[in-house]
């Protein structure tokens, strides 16, 4: 029996997503197979990093709806209408967030490549675990790798950040 000809497949067509990134909507065309990490690196969302983009590292990752989830594993169009947040919309350099805060003074900050990374995966874990303890943060930021700090300024950043958090909330 003859073989069917096929005819070879399109390419993808771009469709149009309004992505809520850091409490604006951005308006972007992607192709189906486009993933949030490309799509946000596409609109100059330089704290998003570009790693092992096989989910190894936590260089990309960001918040979805307070959940932290590696970009490099998401589709663009999967996340529309959710509320995507990188590590620079959690504070400004005026009104820093715990975190960006604790980090800076504790050193935990070497090369900084990772650093984007492990704040959002940190700001995860305190979200749902207010006082972590080692444990909880060794697990909490396991999904990302640093290769300068070993951890230990890290850790004690989280900590700190997760105290001060609790004392802003019992203030109000």
């Amino acid at each position: 029996m003859p073989k069917k000809k096929t005819s070879p497949k399109s390419p993808p067509k771009e469709r149009a997503l309004a992505l809520r990134v850091n409490g604006r909507v951005l308006e972007v065309e992607v192709p189906p197979h486009r993933t949030l990490l490309e799509a946000l690196r596409d609109a100059g969302f330089v704290d998003v990093k570009r790693g092992c983009e096989k989910g190894d590292c936590g260089a990309c990752a960001v918040l979805i709806d307070g959940v932290a989830v590696d970009a490099c594993l998401t589709l663009a169009w999967t996340v529309e209408g959710r509320d995507i947040v990188t590590a620079a919309g959690l504070g400004t350099h005026e009104n820093m967030h715990p975190l960006q805060k604790t980090f800076v003074e504790k050193g935990a900050i070497q090369c900084g490549y990772c650093t984007p990374g492990l704040i959002v995966a940190a700001q995860s874990l305190i979200s749902t675990t207010p006082d972590p303890s080692e444990e909880d943060i060794r697990v909490g930021l396991s999904g990302n790798l640093c290769r300068c700090t070993g951890y230990a300024k890290v850790f004690e950043a989280v900590r700190e950040a997760a105290a001060q958090m609790r004392n802003q909330r019992g203030r109000r």
